[in-house]
């Protein structure tokens, strides 16, 4: 209920502010979340108060406790009463913070969680001109980052007002017991709050400069994964490049982290010698004012315990201010966003220059015509359509729509659901009629293919369907609607030709599924025209003309030039695509089917790590440094311990020199060796952290190496069956968690460990007895940890797993708007997003609760810790000195913290040290052959150029069919060979054999009588070329990417780039060779690309060529200039060309026609025509007769 109450005010607010101010209303933000979860705020505000207070008393109970060891005549039963006292504050103060805890987290879950709603509520309204102002990525964000931000700061809001009272009431305590000698350490302490700051701002610098060599070194592993993923860097052997390209930014990377380190370790040497400097400075000044002031144990432990607490505030302050000015920059954008303007729901309005046509659209679409709308490009059709939603800004004049709407989008919008999910798309099914949109469809085909049939699940974006897969199921979600109104945005130009007739006559057309509804249909495609009952003719969004095909025909207006132009090229494209279809309709389809099924899952953690990864990355740290770091850190606490024998000792002198003056010479030497060992304990710290900064660099740099080299010597059948994402995540967390977070919580762990034996070495050392009591107390502590740290972690996965499907719903949903908007959907779509956040909440809630329930359980030991402590002083008092008990007692009040964070430590270390797992399990996987082995073959080979295949067989993967069957032929020397089959016949099986992408099951292939299965990879690799399907291209310089190596000469590339038709493109550019390539070859053309692609292959001057066709018709430009290059330039190599379409092969040597693995027949293209076998087949299929070839 109360997320529901804060969207009403926030609605009703958001509307009282809109009056005030234009641009969007501000400061509403965090009024309106106070208002609706103030009861909670008081509440933890009372509980936070009273253990405050409480925190206070333990140090007083301690005053007395020791005065009562010091006076032996006072009565036993005092000694028990201070001891339970002591017991139940601690008990009180426990359970009034976890209390107060439990409500702030909550509360911040709950903030987050209303945060979270309201954004996506907004979302689902917001009008056009908001949306446009900030991008998918960043709307998520505010979900994301934002959200949690707030989440965060509610947590610990209330230290605002707690840490300045803590530290009020330390004082004014410390004053009554030292009097303004107080002033010294206060003076030492607001001193280090500058100091830390400073360092903090350097560490922030430090820390941006950081994630830019990380974002880096991302972006280059993404298209280095990538480019292996298409097999580009496998066929050309350019990996070491790529490597070096990679391991020379994580050097930098690595540099700027040790320097992080360094700084930190400076930080850390200013937190340790803190305490040291404070109590020395208030002691020194205490006994050094007067002789009158003696240092009694009373005073001297009592003020360690003040002291003790007032470190916690003075360093939470500085973090959670910082925090707060965090939060303001995501509380601006959040208001901005919430104050967005949404969409005028109450009329569709609309552009004047559309206004008079639509409604003439309107007036004569009686129910069930179909009005196309043509014009050229940006002549405003897309823009009608979203008129016709209601997304466009409207100046004048208005729409009516009776009825309901479907909108099939330009861009096909599929959600990640399965694919029947995708087509009823919230309505009941229906079987008959599901199956009856599927065949209008032409989806039926496509489900038969699909391992699921209708339930496959569909990946983000529909990842696994082609471009006109996906147009078709959005049109069959359209057709399944059963609305009254139909706004198809050119849904025909993503499918090849003849599907787009199927579509037509069965769905869109005058006898299709909708043949009663009216339809308006945008169309560039000329042969539907027609058969349409009215067209509207745009140009620069104003409405030329209107009326029937043969009306608009015969006025010769800008309609029938506008068939001009399109009819041209419709003729050139359907004449190739004929050719081109038979052969390519499905390859695409094909690879995505068997991607569905093949991805392997990822193994999840158990609950218990392996102690053999702990010592992995010890070993990868080296065991010096381990060794080394452990003694350091162990001599500080034995100095730390050292300095408070000191301390009680110092104590016992005023019952000493009772009465008597106190001799200067013994106070310099108390205040001399106090403060020497303070610094020493410093000094260690310092030098331990140092140490451990180097080990875990070097831990970090092994670890990466290790993976970086190991994944790109990976044979090409893990990437076939891993996505990317996966692989790309152990580059990015799991190497971010092994350089950050583990060093990190390696090092508190193990000061954690060293404090609480500490603590417990000193207590015993004081009162014996206690020795008793560690047994069973150390048992249970074991067992609570034990199962705390299982459930937790567990948790924290269930949490981040639960978590991405927010984000990954969210963002499909801002991509698909309008399609949500149109069919009216917004209900259901904010259902599924709570249900979700929901999901998410289930695994949040009991993370809260169980931390909860570790630190009651944990806390009721160390009180236990305390009392035992107290209670056995009080036992043995008659043997021991005031001193001691003070300080036992003092420090059994510290232990209670630090074994909370002993656990919280120990859980987190087991949390992160998972990533070292992750990583070396992939340092792990089985490599493909060797890059370079003792067998090199020859300087200049292959000088010839000739291929035998002998009885070749090859299988993808163990335990599949062969794909080739015993492939036995000899290419000779400069022959050129085209290789034709159908899909699926094994035509691009040759070439990955040919380089050893995959091995051979049996027989051979030689090359120049050098069997090629005998050789180096990189050494056959690098003589062969290959002119790839897809061009695909890095960042990185153009010269980069034709020269990865830089082995060629200037001249050389100026030279390739002339024969490859882009010399004066490239001239014609500021940076010329040095121009950047944007990530994939976004910044050039793909017949630029195209060409680059040749240009490499010039470049490598190889004797024997593949050429793997482009399947996509390049424009018929390109396509001619690098059929003439190639004749031209390779005239004297063994060129293999896997042809997709039958007319580029036709003046072969010969061709070779594959079929299911076997080769049927091989000849010269005019002997196979006359033989009409199945190349006769194909070539009249395409159009091809014995004449055409004559005439070649």
């Amino acid at each position: 209920m109360e997320e529901k109450g804060k969207k009403e005010e926030e609605k009703k607010k958001k509307k009282d502010k809109k009056k005030e101010e234009e641009n969007y209303p501000n400061s509403w933000l965090i009024t309106t979340i106070y208002k609706t979860f103030k009861w909670i705020l008081i509440e933890s505000a009372l509980f936070k108060l009273l253990q405050d207070l409480l925190a206070f008393a333990s140090p007083q109970l301690l005053k007395l406790m020791v005065s009562f060891i010091q006076d032996k005549s006072r009565y036993a039963w005092e000694g028990y009463l201070y001891a339970v006292l002591l017991l139940a504050v601690a008990l009180l103060q426990s359970l009034f913070l976890q209390q107060y805890f439990q409500r702030c987290f909550v509360l911040g879950m709950k903030v987050r969680t209303a945060i979270m709603a309201a954004v996506y509520k907004k979302a689902l309204v917001v009008s056009n001109d908001t949306r446009k102002e900030s991008t998918v990525g960043e709307t998520v964000n505010l979900m994301s980052a934002d959200a949690q931000r707030f989440n965060e700061v509610t947590n610990f809001i209330h230290l605002l007002w707690s840490c300045p009272l803590q530290i009020i009431l330390a004082i004014v305590f410390l004053w009554l017991e030292l009097g303004p000698s107080v002033l010294a350490g206060l003076a030492v302490m607001v001193l280090m709050v500058p100091i830390n700051g400073l360092l903090a701002t350097k560490a922030r610098n430090i820390q941006v400069k950081i994630m830019k060599f990380k974002d880096k070194r991302l972006k280059i592993m993404n298209e280095v994964l990538n480019g292996i993923k298409v097999r580009i860097l496998k066929l050309y052997a350019w990996e070491p490049s790529f490597q070096a390209q990679v391991e020379s930014i994580r050097g930098q990377e690595l540099n700027v982290m040790k320097n992080f380190a360094y700084l930190s370790s400076v930080s850390t040497f200013i937190f340790t010698c803190a305490p040291a400097l404070v109590s020395l400075a208030t002691f020194a000044v205490f006994v050094g004012v007067s002789s009158e002031n003696v240092l009694t144990a009373e005073k001297a432990f009592t003020s360690i315990s003040l002291f003790n607490i007032l470190r916690f505030p003075l360093a939470m302050l500085p973090m959670l201010i910082a925090a707060i000015v965090q939060t303001t920059v995501s509380k601006r954008r959040l208001e901005k966003f919430l104050g967005g303007e949404d969409l005028d729901s109450g009329i569709v309005q609309h552009d004047s220059s559309f206004s008079t046509f639509i409604i003439r659209i309107h007036s004569c679409s009686s129910p069930g015509r179909l009005v196309a709308v043509v014009g050229a490009v940006g002549s405003g059709k897309s823009s009608l359509m979203s008129a016709l939603l209601g997304e466009m800004h409207s100046t004048k004049g208005f729409i009516n729509i009776q009825g309901s709407l479907a909108f099939v989008p330009q861009q096909a919008w599929i959600q990640n659901a399965t694919l029947r999910d995708n087509i009823l798309f919230g309505s009941p099914h229906e079987e008959r009629r599901f199956q009856e949109v599927i065949q209008a469809c032409a989806l039926g085909p496509d489900l038969e293919l699909l391992a699921g049939g209708d339930l496959t699940e569909i990946g983000e974006k529909g990842i696994n369907l082609s471009g006109g897969q996906k147009q078709r199921v959005s049109l069959a979600r359209a057709a399944y609607s059963q609305a009254d109104i139909y706004l198809l945005d050119d849904p025909l130009s993503a499918v090849d030709s003849h599907v787009g007739k199927h579509l037509f006559d069965k769905v869109i057309g005058p006898s299709g599924l909708l043949k009663d509804k009216t339809r308006i249909l945008v169309t560039h495609g000329v042969s539907f025209l027609p058969f349409v009952d009215e067209i509207v003719v745009l140009q620069d969004g104003v409405v030329t003309e209107i009326g029937s095909y043969n009306s608009l025909r015969a006025s010769r207006g800008a309609f029938s030039e506008f068939l001009d132009t399109y009819a041209k090229e419709q003729s050139n494209q359907t004449q190739s695509e004929s050719g081109n279809h038979i052969l390519s309709h499905c390859s695409n389809d094909i690879h995505c089917t068997s991607y569905c099924t093949l991805l392997t899952e990822p193994k999840t953690v158990t609950a218990y790590v392996k102690f053999s990864v702990f010592l992995q990355y010890l070993r990868a740290m080296g065991w010096g440094y381990a060794v080394t770091v452990f003694l350091l850190y162990f001599t500080q606490n034995v100095a730390f311990i050292g300095q408070n024998l000191w301390l009680s000792d110092w104590t016992n002198d005023a019952v000493e020199y009772y009465n008597r003056t106190y001799p200067s010479w013994k106070r310099d030497t108390r205040v001399g060796v106090f403060g020497a060992l303070g610094v020493v304990q410093g000094l260690f710290v310092f030098l331990g952290t140092l140490s451990l900064a180097n080990a875990s660099v070097a831990a970090s740099r092994i670890l990466h190496s290790r993976l970086l080299n190991n994944i790109l010597r990976v044979p090409m059948l893990f990437f076939d069956t891993t996505p990317i994402g996966r692989v790309v995540n152990r580059f990015a967390k799991d190497i971010f968690t092994v350089d950050e977070a583990i060093p990190q919580s390696f090092r508190s762990w193990v000061l954690c460990l060293l404090g609480v034996l500490g603590t417990l070495f000193v207590i015993c050392l004081a009162t014996p007895f206690f020795t008793i009591v560690i047994v069973p107390l150390a048992l249970v502590y074991y067992f609570v940890q034990r199962f705390y740290v299982a459930t937790s972690r567990q948790l924290r996965r269930l949490d981040s797993v639960s978590r991405s499907p927010i984000y990954s719903h969210f963002s499909e949903t801002v991509s698909g708007l309008s399609v949500i908007r149109a069919y009216g959907h917004q209900e259901r779509f904010l259902k599924h997003n709570e249900i979700t956040i929901d999901e998410n909440l289930k695994s949040v809630y009991p993370w809260i609760v169980s931390n909860r329930w570790l630190a009651i359980r944990l806390e009721f030991l160390g009180n236990l810790v305390v009392f035992f402590a107290a209670l056995f002083a009080v036992i043995s008092r008659d043997s021991l000195d005031s001193g001691l008990v003070g300080l036992s007692i003092s420090y059994a009040l510290n232990v209670t913290q630090t074994l909370n964070w002993l656990v919280r430590m120990t859980s987190e270390l087991e949390t992160n040290i998972v990533a070292v797992e992750r990583v070396s399990e992939y340092s792990e996987i089985e490599n493909e052959a060797q890059w370079v082995n003792n067998t090199r073959p020859p300087e200049k080979w292959p000088e010839e150029g000739r291929l035998q295949f002998k009885n070749y067989k090859v299988r993808y993967r163990p335990g599949l069919d062969l794909v080739l069957h015993g492939i036995t032929c000899d290419i000779g020397s400069t022959e050129k060979i085209g290789i034709v089959g159908r899909t699926g016949a094994g035509k691009s099986s040759l070439t990955n054999c040919l380089f050893r992408i995959i091995e051979a099951a049996e027989g051979h292939i030689l090359i120049d009588d050098i069997d090629i299965s005998t050789i180096g990879l990189h050494d056959l690799r690098n003589r062969l070329t290959i002119i790839p399907q897809d061009p695909v291209l890095f960042s990185g310089t153009l010269r980069m990417n034709l020269d990865p190596f830089d082995k060629f000469s200037d001249e050389d590339i100026w030279r390739v780039l002339e024969l490859s038709h882009l010399k004066d493109y490239v001239a014609g550019l500021q940076e010329g060779l040095q121009h950047e390539v944007a990530e994939g070859g976004e910044n050039l053309s793909v017949g630029q690309r195209q060409l680059l692609c040749l240009a490499r292959a010039l470049l490598r001057k190889s004797r024997i060529l593949i050429l793997d066709e482009a399947t996509a018709a390049v424009d018929l430009e390109t396509d001619n200039l690098i059929q003439n290059t190639i004749r031209k330039e390779f005239s004297h190599c063994t060129v293999l060309t896997i042809a997709h379409r039958l007319h580029s092969i036709m003046d072969s040597s010969r061709v070779m026609v594959l079929d299911a693995g076997k080769i049927v027949e091989i000849d010269s293209p005019s002997n196979l025509l006359k033989k009409q076998g199945h190349f006769y087949a194909m070539a009249k299929d395409a159009g091809i007769t014995i004449e055409d070839i004559t005439v070649l």
